[in-house]
């Protein structure tokens, strides 16, 4: 297979990332954590440029692209921490009105995993009778736990390989605040990054970052369960690791308020509770392994 992004992809990405960079840079993340709130006019946007009807066929007033232009734009948006249900809603783009053009934001009660942002979502999709609210540990996802029920379905596919998008590229974005702080930050006359033990987490940062890029890359183009449990696993993986990985080359720094290090660790934590995520994932696996074998 081929990998290499085409002119569009990269255009695409790049769109993305100018989009977030404008309308939720480091001083809208902050200004978020003090003051959490789904910001309704970014979300509004984020639907005029097509963010949530990006698969929605052109007949039915989508951009009428595939998954793999999917996953770059998500893992746009879990590099800029950006807030809100994001998975669901484009998941609801044709389905629930309103949901394509960023009007309508859209919840979902998944296979068991805690509700995000429920309070402040138009539709919620599900039996979300007896939730609870949790004090969430990401001041930017608010969540409600649900009762346990038997019978839930297991989580669709492309909802597991979009959160796996997003914490591909929350992994990026604590690779990328390593290696910058390594390059100014100074001890003993010289950059940090000039210690051998500096150097070794920073290279285990992009050698997870670029493990899961491929798997989730490969994954949104053969959209097989297998692969996709195997990105996701990668993913969230890439996503906890490499915050903490981010957190040990920052030191005392990485573990203050102002520092934005645990807003990655702390929403990549969070993700790995949203459906298909963890042991779903390995028990897919595990099924899969044993089927060829058998074969």
């Amino acid at each position: 297979m081929r990998f290499r992004l085409t002119d569009d992809q990269r255009a695409l990405r790049q769109g993305v990332r100018d989009l977030l960079a404008r309308r939720f840079g480091r001083d809208a993340l902050r200004a978020a954590v003090e003051r959490p709130a789904l910001d309704r006019e970014l979300w509004r946007e984020l639907g005029a440029a097509g963010f949530f009807a990006l698969r929605l066929a052109e007949a039915e007033g989508g951009v009428g692209l595939g998954l793999p232009e999917a996953v770059l734009a998500f893992e746009e948006a879990g590099r800029a921490l950006l807030p809100g249900p994001l998975v669901a809603t484009h998941l609801a783009a044709g389905r629930v009105p309103g949901a394509a053009e960023g009007e309508t934001v859209v919840t979902t009660a998944d296979t068991g995993g805690p509700v995000e942002w429920l309070t402040e979502a138009d539709v919620v999709e599900g039996d979300v009778s007896g939730a609870v609210a949790l004090r969430s540990v990401d001041p930017l996802t608010p969540l409600h736990r649900l009762p346990g029920r038997a019978g839930r379905t297991a989580p669709e596919p492309v909802a597991v390989l979009l959160t796996a998008a997003e914490q591909l590229g929350t992994a990026t974005r604590a690779c990328e605040l390593a290696v910058q702080h390594a390059r100014t930050r100074e001890q003993f006359g010289q950059p940090i990054g000039a210690f051998q033990a500096v150097k070794h987490l920073c290279a285990d940062l992009l050698v997870r970052v670029e493990v899961a890029r491929a798997a989730v890359y490969a994954a949104a183009v053969t959209a097989g369960p297998a692969d996709i449990a195997a990105a996701r696993l990668l993913a969230d993986e890439a996503a906890v690791r490499g915050a903490r990985d981010c957190l040990q080359v920052y030191g005392g720094m990485g573990f203050t308020w102002e520092a934005d290090v645990h807003l990655l660790l702390k929403r990549a934590w969070v993700r790995t509770r949203r459906a298909g995520g963890g042991t779903e994932s390995e028990e897919l696996l595990a099924g899969e392994l044993l089927a060829g074998a058998g074969r």
